[in-house]
C-alpha cells in the first residue's frame, strides 16, 4: 500500500517498482497452509466419528475441537501468546488428541443409552461419572511429556517453547469440553435410533423448512456477490441429502454388520492369545530386536533439523580484506552473470524463479556466521524462488548444486553457496573449534587442520572456512618519541589529532530548525581524508609553553613515519579461551550426520600442539544437548506417569503393565522408518517419541480400568479383560484412528485452498510443501508409533494384565499354604523360594 502510494505520488512514472524476496510471503503462505491442514484433519476425523457414532455423536465430538481451542485462545493472550507457525502446529498436533476425551465420553454415553434401560439424562450422568477416573488420568498422563519440554533451554527451547504451552492448555480445555459441554450436547439433541427412518428415508416437515431456508440464504450470498459462502451453503445441503438417503444406510450397515464383525474376530485372536501368553511376547520381543536390526541395517545417521526444498538460494562472495567497494561490485556481476546462465538457460524465462538480487558490503554476511557488520569487500548474491505451490512439482534443490558448481573458479574470491535455515538459527553442520591462549600457535594450527581435511577429500564437505583474519591492511604510524618531547607534544595528542583527520569531531554543535535539532559533524573532504601524504602533512596545532605560550604549527611527519602492515580482523574467545573456527556447510544429497562423524574421525587422529585443543563444535554440540535434554525428557515424563497411575490403581503392576505401551511405540517408529527409509531427525523425531509416552497410556489405562471395573462385579480375571478388549476396543480405536487422521494431512503435505474451493471451484489441491517437510517426521513418527501401539495395546495389555493376575493369585496361594503375609510377596526371591517347598496341587488347583 505504501510503495503503490508513493508510486502515484512522489515516484516517475516509468519507474518500475518491484517487492521480492519478501520473507512474510513465505510466511503467510505456511500460516494458509496450516490453517487449510487444521480443516482437512477436522473433516477427516468428523468422517471416522459418523461411521462409529453416528452423524449427530459425530458432531458433538468433533464440536470439542473448535470448543478447546476457542477456550485455548482466551488464555494465550494473557500470557503472551501470538498466533504463529509453532502454536498453529500445536493446534493441528492437538486435533486429534482433544477428541479423545469427548470420544470416550459420547461413545459411553451413547452405549449405556443404547440398552435401552436408562433415560438420556441419566445415561449421561452414569457415562460421565464412570469414565471420569480415567479420562482425567488419561489426560494428565498426555500432559505429562510436555511438562519437560515447557522448560527446553538454549535456541532450540525457545523456538519450540510454544508447542508444550500450547498443547497443555487445549488438552486442559479438552477435558473441560469432555466433562460440562459434551454431556450436555447429548442430554439435548442424542436420540434413540428410528430404524423407519434409516430403512425408509423420507421428507419431514423440518428437513422441508431447513432445505428452504439454506436455499434462501445461499442466493442471499449470491446477490450480495460472496459467491463463495452461497456455494458453501449449498454444499452443506447436498452434504446433509447425501447422508440422509445414502450414507445413513451404509453407517447403519457398518455399525451392525461390519463392526461387530471386526470386535467378533478381535475376541477370538485375543483369546488365542491369552491361550498363548508366552508366544505372544516373544513374537513382540522378536518385533523389537528386528526393528533395532532394520535401522541399523540401512546405515543412515539421523539428521538434526529436517530441510525441506529452498526458497531461497544464497552466494556469499569475499574478497581480500581491503578491496573497494566498486571492485567488489564488479565481481558481484561476473557472479550474477554465471548464476543468471544456470537459472535462465539460453536466455528463457524460468517460472519458479522470483527474483535474483545482488548486495555489496551491505546484509552480506552469513546468519550461520553469527556476524551482521558491514564489509565492503563482501557481497552477497539472493535467488528467490515462487511458492512451492507454484513450482509445479519441480524441485528447487537441484539449482542449489548447479550453482555452486557454476561460480567455482573466481579469481581471488571465496565464494560459499547455501539456503536458506529451516527452524532456529543453528551454526554450520561442520564446525570445528581450535582454543588456546597462543593465537599465533591457533592460526597456524587451524592452517594445519584445513590443510589436513582437504587433503583427505571427504564426500560431502564443500570448503572449510577460517573465521580468523589475519590479513586485515594496517597504517602504523611510528612515534619518535624523543623528538615529539622536545616539541612539547604529547602522545595523546598525536593520537586524537589523527583521530580528528579521519573520523572528524561528533557534535561540535548543533543545527535547530523548526521540528528538530541535528548535531554537527567537522571533519576533512574525503580526498583529504584518504590521501596518506595529506594525513602525514597534518598540522599540530600547540601552544609551547617553553616559548612563553606562542603557538606553533608542527607537520606531523617531522616526527613520525609510516609503515604499512597486516594485522587481525578480530579474536573470538570462548569460556575465556581464544577459539579460531573451521566451518563448512554440507554438499546436497549428503547426511550431514555422516560427513560430521567422518570429519570427527580424522579430528581425532589429529595431532595438536601443546596448548591447543581441537575438537568439533557447532551443529554436533547442539545436537548432543538435545539428544541429552530429550532423553531427560522422556524419563522424567515416565516418572510422571508412573506417579498418576500408582495414585489411580494403588498397585505397582498396573502401571508397569501400561508402560510398556510405550515401548511398543518404539517398536512402531522404528519399523516404520525402517521400511520406509525416512529420515529420522533428532528434534522432530525426539518429540515425537517423548509426545507418544503420554498418548499411548491411555489406552491401556481405558482397558484396565474397565477390567478392574468388571472384577469388582464378581466377573472372573479372564472374563473379564475379555468383555474390557470387546467394550473397549472401539474407544481405543476411534481414540487412536482421530488422533492419526488429524495428522495424516501434514505428515503427506495435502493442502486443499477451501476458499477457492468454493469461491472459484479450483481447490488448488497439492501434497508436500515447507510444512510437510519439517514437520512430517513428527507426524509420521505419531502415526507409526501410535499406529503399531494401539493395534499391539489391544492384544499384549489384556494378556500380561491375566499374566500378572494370575502370577499374584499362586503367590496368595503359597504364602496362604506357609501362614504368611500377603505384603512380602513384593519381596525379591521371596515365592520362588517358598515355592520350592510348596506342593505343586496347592498353587495349580
Amino acid at each position: 500500500a505504501i510503495v503503490n502510494e508513493m508510486r502515484a505520488k512522489d515516484f516517475p512514472k516509468d519507474l518500475d517498482i518491484v517487492l521480492t524476496g519478501d520473507q512474510s510471503t513465505q510466511t503467510r503462505i505456511t500460516l494458509h497452509d496450516l490453517i487449510n491442514t487444521i480443516v482437512i484433519g477436522f473433516i477427516l476425523v468428523t468422517i471416522i466419528l459418523m461411521f462409529f457414532m453416528g452423524a449427530t455423536n459425530a458432531i458433538f465430538v468433533a464440536m470439542s475441537v473448535p470448543l478447546s481451542m476457542f477456550l485455548a485462545f482466551l488464555v494465550m493472550p494473557s500470557i503472551g501468546f501470538t498466533m504463529n507457525m509453532i502454536v498453529l502446529f500445536s493446534l493441528l498436533l492437538a486435533l486429534g488428541i482433544v477428541v479423545d476425551d469427548a470420544i470416550v465420553v459420547i461413545e459411553n454415553t451413547h452405549r449405556i443409552f443404547k440398552q435401552g434401560n436408562r433415560s438420556i439424562k441419566e445415561s449421561a450422568k452414569v457415562a460421565a461419572g464412570e469414565v471420569f477416573v480415567p479420562v482425567l488420568s488419561g489426560t494428565l498422563t498426555t500432559l505429562c511429556p510436555f511438562i519437560p519440554l515447557a522448560f527446553w533451554k538454549g535456541v532450540i527451547g525457545e523456538f519450540m517453547f510454544f508447542l508444550p504451552i500450547t498443547l497443555i492448555i487445549t488438552l486442559l480445555a479438552s477435558l473441560a469440553v469432555a466433562y460440562i459441554i459434551n454431556p450436555v450436547f447429548a442430554v439435548e439433541f442424542m436420540k434413540k435410533e428410528d430404524e423407519a427412518a434409516v430403512s425408509k428415508p423420507r421428507f419431514t416437515r423440518g428437513n422441508k423448512i431447513g432445505m428452504i431456508a439454506f436455499i434462501a440464504f445461499a442466493l442471499l450470498f449470491y446477490v450480495s456477490g460472496n459467491t463463495g459462502m452461497g456455494n458453501l451453503l449449498i454444499f452443506l445441503l447436498l452434504l446433509h441429502l447425501l447422508y440422509k438417503f445414502v450414507l445413513v444406510k451404509w453407517v447403519k450397515k457398518f455399525q451392525t454388520r461390519t463392526w461387530p464383525a471386526i470386535v467378533d474376530r478381535y475376541t477370538r485372536a485375543l483369546t488365542w492369545c491369552l491361550n498363548r501368553p508366552l508366544t505372544s511376547l516373544l513374537l513382540t520381543v522378536g518385533l523389537f530386536f528386528f526393528s533395532v536390526f532394520l535401522i541399523i541395517a540401512r546405515g543412515k545417521p539421523p539428521v538434526f533439523f529436517p530441510s525441506p526444498d529452498p526458497n531461497f538460494v544464497y552466494v556469499y562472495v569475499s574478497l581480500p580484506v581491503g578491496t573497494d567497494p566498486a571492485y567488489t561490485d564488479s565481481v558481484m556481476k561476473i557472479v550474477e552473470k554465471k548464476v543468471n546462465a544456470v537459472l535462465y538457460p539460453g536466455g528463457k524465462e524460468n517460472p519458479i524463479v522470483s527474483s535474483v538480487i545482488s548486495n555489496v558490503t551491505i546484509s552480506v554476511t552469513d546468519p550461520a556466521d553469527e556476524d551482521q557488520g558491514q564489509y565492503p569487500n563482501r557481497g552477497k548474491l539472493q535467488v528467490a524462488f515462487v511458492p512451492y505451490a507454484e513450482r509445479g512439482g519441480v524441485s528447487t534443490l537441484q539449482y542449489l548444486d548447479r550453482v555452486r558448481e557454476a561460480v567455482k573458479g573466481i579469481p581471488g574470491a571465496d565464494i560459499q553457496v547455501a539456503q536458506e535455515q529451516a527452524g532456529p538459527p543453528q551454526p554450520k553442520p561442520i564446525s570445528i573449534e581450535i582454543s588456546g591462549d597462543d593465537l599465533m600457535l591457533m592460526n597456524e594450527t587451524s592452517r594445519r587442520v584445513k590443510k589436513f581435511i582437504d587433503s583427505l577429500k571427504i564426500a560431502g564437505l564443500e570448503e572449510l572456512k577460517s573465521d580468523f583474519q589475519d590479513n586485515k591492511p594496517e597504517i602504523v604510524f611510528d612515534i619518535d618519541r624523543e623528538r615529539a618531547n622536545r616539541e612539547g607534544i604529547s602522545i595523546g595528542q598525536i593520537g586524537m589529532e589523527i583521530r580528528k583527520a579521519v573520523f572528524g569531531l561528533d557534535k561540535t554543535s548543533k543545527f535547530r530548525d523548526m521540528d528538530d535539532e541535528y548535531p554537527i559533524q567537522v571533519r576533512f573532504k574525503e580526498e583529504q581524508r584518504n590521501n596518506i601524504d595529506a594525513l602525514k602533512n597534518t598540522t599540530i596545532v600547540y601552544r609551547d609553553m617553553a616559548m612563553q605560550g606562542m603557538v606553533r604549527q608542527v607537520p606531523l611527519s617531522s616526527f613520525a613515519d609510516i609503515r604499512y602492515e597486516n594485522t587481525y580482523g578480530g579474536i573470538k574467545r570462548k569460556n575465556q579461551k581464544r577459539v579460531i573456527t573451521l566451518s563448512s556447510n554440507v554438499l546436497t544429497n549428503f547426511n550431514p550426520n555422516e560427513v560430521a562423524l567422518n570429519v570427527q574421525k580424522e579430528i581425532a587422529g589429529f595431532r595438536a600442539p601443546e596448548g591447543v585443543k581441537v575438537e568439533m563444535v557447532g551443529a554436533q554440540e547442539e545436537q548432543i544437548e538435545t539428544a541429552n535434554f530429550l532423553g531427560n525428557a522422556l524419563l522424567i515424563s515416565i516418572g510422571l506417569i508412573i506417579l498418576i497411575l500408582v495414585i489411580q490403581f494403588n498397585s505397582v503392576g498396573k502401571p508397569i503393565i501400561i508402560l510398556t505401551q510405550i515401548g511398543f511405540s518404539i517398536i512402531g517408529v522404528l519399523l516404520g522408518v525402517g521400511i520406509t527409509g525416512m529420515d529420522m531427525s533428532i528434534v522432530m523425531t525426539g518429540i515425537g517419541i517423548v509426545a507418544l509416552a503420554g498418548i499411548v497410556v491411555r489406552n491401556g489405562i481405558l482397558l484396565i480400568e474397565f477390567a478392574d471395573l468388571m472384577m469388582e462385579q464378581g466377573i472372573s480375571a479372564r472374563e473379564a479383560i475379555i468383555e474390557a478388549g470387546r467394550t473397549r476396543m472401539t474407544p481405543v480405536i476411534l481414540t487412536a484412528s482421530a488422533t492419526i487422521l488429524g495428522l495424516i494431512p501434514l505428515a503427506v503435505g495435502l493442502n486443499i485452498d477451501f476458499k477457492t474451493l468454493f469461491s472459484e471451484f479450483n481447490p488448488h489441491l497439492f501434497f508436500g510443501g515447507d510444512s510437510v517437510a519439517f514437520w512430517g517426521p513428527l507426524s509420521w513418527t505419531m502415526i507409526f508409533g501410535l499406529g503399531f501401539a494401539t493395534l499391539v495395546t489391544l492384544v499384549l495389555v489384556p494378556v500380561m494384565y491375566l499374566m500378572a493376575w494370575n502370577r499374584k493369585e499362586r503367590a496368595k496361594k503359597i504364602l496362604d499354604y506357609h501362614g504368611l503375609y500377603h505384603g512380602i510377596m513384593y519381596l525379591p526371591f521371596v515365592v520362588p523360594v517358598l515355592r520350592l517347598f510348596t506342593p505343586k496341587q496347592v498353587y495349580t488347583k
